[in-house]
């Protein structure tokens, strides 16, 4: 009969311990350091304000991320149209105020909107009309950014 070492449960368990805090600890290393592909001049200060976003005159919250097979993006010329498909962990309701406050700084004039657990917001820019349509979900907030040429110059007692 051939007899087999078997390993008390006890040191299964620090070993366990020991490569899990390993883990850890390899990850917290790493925390903080820049891309080194990365220029320097390029890497975010928290003061800079908001990333903008592929419409350079239109700003993000940095906690929404892109939906990539949602977004839409068309530029010709100095001209951009498209739709912006972001989801985040974010209260709709300061999506909202941070919109309506960083549009216009932005030069952006809000033209309506509906504030609900579907938040509506429409502004108007010059030649160009952007809609953000802003929907809370049980996990994420989902934020569509709509930009797209005016057809017709608007009139200009329909803003004030």
């Amino acid at each position: 009969m051939i007899q087999t070492a078997v390993k008390p449960a006890g040191q299964w368990r620090k070993f366990a311990v020991m490569w899990v805090l390993l883990v850890v600890v390899s990850g917290c290393s790493t925390m903080g350091e820049t891309d080194p592909a990365v220029p320097a001049d390029v890497v975010q200060t928290p003061d800079s304000g908001p990333p903008a976003s592929d419409f350079s005159d239109i700003r993000l919250p940095q906690s929404l991320k892109p939906i990539k097979d949602q977004t839409f993006f068309m530029q010709t010329g100095g001209f951009a149209a498209g739709v912006l498909s972001l989801r985040g962990r974010v209260d709709s309701h300061s999506l909202v105020a941070f919109f309506e406050n960083q549009m216009q700084k932005d030069n952006w004039r809000i033209v309506g909107f509906f504030k609900s657990i579907r938040s509506l917001m429409m502004f108007y820019k010059e030649n160009r009309w952007c809609v953000i349509n802003i929907t809370e979900r049980d996990f994420f907030t989902y934020v569509e950014v709509w930009v797209a040429p005016t057809l017709h110059p608007l009139d200009a007692n329909l803003i004030k």
